[in-house]
């Protein structure tokens, strides 16, 4: 990814428009998707009851399962992805159980993806939420981390996802996108989400070895890349 021209378009083609704020209104959405088309971006990541949406031309819908925490059960996780996918979403935005992580207990995280998996069938993406700074805080540090990706390989996932963006330990970091690029080996996609408010940050992100990104304030992150190269 470090020889991508960074141009807007490029990177645009790269971000997910999220809106996953618990307070967010169908006219929000609606805002959402309206701004996504005008900006180029890629796809738009909303939350499963927003579904289903309309007049979403070439975009990607993006849903996710789980959300924030990861402690569903993982048969829950399963029939949210399921029914979000018949509804329309072509990607799936799983958080793992991070205590299991935490805990070293990579067994379980992989049970947890394969569940998921399982459930929604092999038609749509699908992405791992790992909260890597949570955990590159615990004990396991950069271990987790690594494990985590192995496990959500393991499990049929597309991609591996650094962050929620709602843990308390922080969002994306370029150590984490780079543990985790260096781990998937370009099999997988990297995700990075959680923080990214400026177009320094995008691209380091992108040079650690990001292939998406997942902004929320995703003009103001474009406006900062040049319309050419």
């Amino acid at each position: 990814m470090a020889t991508m021209e960074l141009t807007r378009d490029a990177v645009a083609r790269l971000v997910d428009h999220t809106l996953l704020k618990p307070e967010a209104t169908d006219a929000d959405v609606r805002e959402l998707v309206a701004e996504a088309t005008e900006l180029g971006v890629l796809a738009v990541c909303v939350s499963p009851s927003m579904l289903p949406l309309r007049n979403t031309g070439d975009l990607v819908v993006a849903v996710v399962a789980g959300f924030p925490s990861g402690k569903h059960h993982s048969l829950i996780k399963g029939s949210e992805a399921r029914l979000a996918v018949q509804q329309g979403a072509a990607e799936v935005d799983m958080v793992i159980d991070v205590g299991a992580a935490v805990a070293g207990d990579w067994n379980a995280v992989l049970a947890d993806v394969i569940t998921v998996r399982e459930a929604m069938g092999d038609t749509a993406v699908l992405k791992v939420i790992i909260e890597s700074a949570a955990l590159l805080a615990s004990p396991q540090g950069e271990t987790a981390v690594v494990e985590c990706c192995r496990a959500a390989e393991r499990g049929g996932a597309n991609f591996v996802k650094t962050s929620t963006g709602f843990h308390p330990a922080g969002g994306a970091s370029v150590r984490a996108v780079e543990l985790m690029a260096e781990t998937v080996g370009g099999r997988l996609g990297v995700k990075a989400s959680g923080g990214i408010r400026d177009a320094d940050t995008a691209r380091a992100m992108i040079e650690a070895g990001a292939t998406r990104l997942g902004l929320s304030g995703t003009r103001a992150v474009l406006d900062g890349f040049p319309v050419s190269s």
